[in-house]
């Protein structure tokens, strides 16, 4: 399995877990667990199947209050080429780990 390192945001609830800011936003995102993709269609978003994964922490589009960049491995993805003002180019992912933090490179 081909893999590729990047950085996403998530949400940092007060118990310490992570999920994600706005696509099926109660499922807890454990680290060093691989996770397939699903699509969760939600009213109010584009339907873009798979976890969105930048190459670098750039989201100015994004507010980081309450939120944390992680590093992060995906595997099956592919690049779609955003405007600079929401991080440039994504990582659309079929599979995403969240790094431990001590192994973040």
């Amino acid at each position: 399995m081909k893999t590729v390192k990047g950085y996403k945001l998530f949400r940092l609830r007060k118990n310490g877990t992570l999920g994600s800011l706005f696509i099926n936003r109660r499922a807890v995102l454990p680290e060093d667990t691989w996770m397939e993709a699903a699509d969760h269609p939600t009213r109010g978003y584009t339907r873009r199947p798979g976890w969105h994964v930048l190459r670098h922490r750039h989201a100015p589009h994004l507010s980081t209050k309450g939120r944390v960049w992680r590093q992060v491995e995906v595997a099956d993805y592919t690049e779609m080429v955003r405007p600079e003002s929401q991080g440039g180019i994504w990582l659309l992912a079929g599979k995403l780990r969240i790094l431990p933090e001590g192994e973040t490179t």
